[in-house]
């Protein structure tokens, strides 16, 4: 397998930024189709470093993740609530819970409106509360559930989101809802003191300033569950303090990657959903055809790793198998390799600081030699 990182300006070369004086250092690394490492100069091509003037919030992850001594503990699996149980985020979270029974229970879920597929994951999870953001479909799940023994309480609209988010059994909540709608079930739950598996993007790129000094007051862990960043939160891990230098976050390219430019005013919505490499929802398909996605997630890393925008930068990588990488302050360059499978950014935010067995069968090993 030859892994091809390519700049979106100049194929086959990444542009690293560094404060070198040289202002073009280029090393080519021979074998398959090569990788070039381009050094440009950072003044040269940037000038001077941009800050925001307000006061900057905590990271979530101050460049480092250190597990802290006294960790939270409970009795038996661990108990989960699921805010976005129907979408993508929810359905693969609910995948990894029915193969891992003895590492994880569902105490709560919350759904949009596809009440036929909720029904079905309360017979299949047996949760105790569920809710349904669209109230007037509450008959139609009460219905689907006539015949169920186990019945949960229900409630109905916004309020019952926010209910699922901070369930008293709780300890992580999955937050799979799109959009600003899952700024509030977030706040919510960090509220309660429930961990958060972030899959939603906003609650940082929207909120970032509020939700990162609540998360720190009430001593409540934000764990990505985007695969870039859940990259990084690996590479991370246990880095001395002020070892982090660059965050270098890849990008397949999307769907339209390799259509000529003048074609692009000809696209269609169902063009920007067939990504090449991932199997997500739609919103974020879209968002990464345009690379609009890539953006917001340069934002989101930013918010939660604390590093300068200066310091973050994108790759084209159209095989999706380096997920992100980070460079430390001896230019060394870490990064975490995979199949470009969200289940497995989605377990590490359920079992961190742990690593769980994973069935080959289920969860295919990475082979370079392929």
């Amino acid at each position: 397998m030859a892994l091809n990182l390519l700049s979106p300006t100049e194929i086959k070369a990444i542009s690293f930024l560094d404060s070198s004086k040289s202002n073009h250092q280029l090393l080519k690394l021979q074998g398959g189709n090569g990788i070039a490492l381009k050094r440009k100069d950072y003044r040269a091509t940037f000038g001077k470093r941009v800050h925001c003037s307000a006061q900057p919030p905590p990271p979530a992850w101050p460049g480092t993740a250190v597990v802290e001594p006294r960790r939270k503990t409970w009795d038996g699996p661990k108990p989960i609530s699921v805010v976005g149980s129907t979408g993508s985020i929810g359905t693969q979270t609910l995948d990894i819970v029915a193969e891992n029974p003895d590492k994880f229970r569902v105490v709560a879920l919350a759904a949009g409106s596809n009440v036929t597929l909720l029904a079905e994951q309360v017979k299949a999870f047996k949760p105790q509360l569920v809710a349904v953001r669209n109230g007037s479909l509450i008959d139609e799940l009460k219905e689907a559930l006539a015949d169920v023994d186990h019945k949960p309480e229900i409630i109905p609209g916004e309020q019952g989101v926010v209910e699922v988010a901070r369930h008293p059994d709780a300890v992580t909540v999955v937050t799979g809802i799109v959009g600003c709608a899952g700024l509030k079930p977030t706040v919510a739950a960090i509220e309660a003191g429930k961990d958060i598996a972030l899959a939603n993007k906003e609650t940082l790129i929207a909120g970032g300033p509020f939700v990162l000094p609540l998360a720190h007051k009430h001593k409540v862990k934000i764990l990505p569950a985007d695969s870039e960043h859940s990259a990084i939160f690996q590479c991370i891990q246990g880095l001395p303090e002020g070892a982090l230098r660059r965050i270098i976050l890849t990008a397949s390219g999307g769907a339209f990657r390799d259509w000529p430019v003048d074609e692009l005013k000809e696209v269609k919505v169902a063009d920007a959903l067939k990504h090449p490499n991932w199997n997500m929802g739609k919103k974020i398909t879209v968002d990464s055809a345009t690379l609009f996605n890539k953006g917001l997630e340069v934002i989101e890393a930013h918010y939660l790793y604390g590093a300068e925008y200066d310091d973050i930068e994108i790759v084209i990588h159209p095989q999706s198998i380096i997920h992100s990488m980070v460079e430390t302050q001896d230019s060394s360059i870490l990064a975490q390799l995979g199949w470009p499978d969200m289940r497995l950014p989605i377990l590490y935010t359920l079992s961190w600081p742990d690593r769980i067995y994973c069935s080959e069968i289920t969860w295919p090993r990475l082979d370079l030699c392929k």
